[in-house]
């Protein structure tokens, strides 16, 4: 385990090494938080739940870590506003100097014979920042977009240049079906229970819409087209003039998209990125289709290949049958958010290595794009 836990800090500094100075500590927008904050964040979470309570002895880096990097966990106490994790009193050398005090007495730790309740929380711990590795390159790709347009993160660090590899359709009969995780690995509280739904027959897409069909959406008129929208949905591209994908514009009447490697020609023959779960809906309402629940996803799964877009589904973020939350503050992780929010499964090109399953439930409000997100099409 403790070459495992060096492996996923170190591999979230690697993320932040192609930074410059002025970019770690830079906020845009509420949603993408600073990427300093967020090194301080995954940091704390292993002081907090792991040092604080495990280690004997052992004294904080500073009393002020615990309301600087505190997320959302009213448990734990007071903390820093969502909208000025950029006005932090914590340097980028003192975030650093940080993560290598908690880093050395992790190790320690680590060294000693450990509770199965201790390595559990460790284990949280380490998926906790590996998803907040895939929402370094989400909220970098935002800031810079915002603050550096003609800026590359990377030269080779697009991610979204993928195309689909097969195609056809998937077809399901109808049954009774077992649904959630299943295994002795590492699994969120989310995906438990598992429990069995009903489907009724139905064919899932083999391939994801690629930036070409969803060009034919929008030359057809379908942002124009209120009849194809939810009425939230409607009333979301209206309010905030959307015409496009995120990232998109038009140069000399030619798409373009910015990347983390550059603005560069939108390809049609690549897969569709950074959409919300309304133009998800929408486009399928124009295809005559609709996007499969997250139920009929997992099913299926196995009969298609999945892992380079997060995929809409059409799925309200809900409990399932006998979900429990842990007592205390870690019991806040995901079940206080389980309202006003649609399912994604799968993963993205992202998702850091050893991090998706076909079980694991993300979830987003539905007007979000900023995820590497498309559309898989059901019937």
């Amino acid at each position: 385990m403790i070459d495992r836990y060096i492996n996923i800090r170190k591999h979230t500094e690697k993320i932040c090494a192609a930074l410059a100075p002025e970019d770690y500590n830079a906020q845009v927008v509420l949603h993408a938080s600073p990427a300093s904050w967020q090194l301080g964040h995954v940091t704390w979470f292993f002081e907090e739940f792991v040092l604080s309570k495990y280690l004997d002895g052992y004294k904080r880096f500073t009393d002020d870590c615990a309301f600087i990097f505190n997320s959302y966990y009213n448990n734990v106490g007071e903390r820093t506003k969502r909208d000025e994790r950029d006005k932090i009193d914590f340097s980028v050398e003192d975030v650093f100097a940080y993560r290598a005090f908690v880093d050395e007495h992790i190790q320690c730790l680590l060294k000693t014979d450990l509770p199965k309740e201790v390595l559990d929380v460790l284990e949280i711990g380490m998926n906790h920042e590996q998803q907040h590795q895939e929402l370094l390159l989400t909220d970098l790709k935002f800031m810079l977009s915002q603050k550096k347009p003609d800026g590359i993160y990377k030269t080779d660090g697009s991610l979204v240049n993928t195309s689909n590899e097969e195609n056809g359709w998937v077809s399901i009969s109808e049954g009774v079906y077992e649904i959630g995780y299943e295994g002795d690995g590492f699994c969120y509280d989310n995906e438990l229970a598992r429990h069995k739904v009903y489907l009724h027959d139905f064919e899932i897409s083999k391939v994801l819409v690629t930036n070409g069909e969803f060009m034919e959406f929008m030359e057809a008129g379908g942002y124009e087209d209120f009849n194809l929208w939810l009425d939230e949905g409607w009333a979301w591209i209206q309010k905030d003039k959307i015409n496009a994908p995120l990232y998109w514009k038009q140069v000399d009447d030619v798409w373009h998209h910015f990347t983390l490697g550059g603005l560069k020609k939108v390809n049609p023959e690549e897969i569709l990125c950074h959409v919300s779960f309304y133009e998800a809906a929408a486009f399928a309402e124009w295809k005559g289709m609709r996007l499969p629940t997250e139920f009929e996803w997992e099913i299926a799964s196995e009969q298609f290949k999945w892992g380079t877009r997060w995929e809409w589904t059409n799925s309200a973020y809900l409990p399932y049958p006998n979900f429990k939350k842990a007592e205390g503050a870690l019991g806040e992780y995901n079940g206080k958010f389980m309202v006003n929010q649609m399912v994604l499964r799968g993963a993205s090109v992202a998702t850091s290595p050893n991090h998706s399953r076909k079980t694991y439930r993300n979830f987003f409000h539905p007007h979000f794009q900023w995820q590497f997100s498309g559309i898989r099409l059901a019937r």
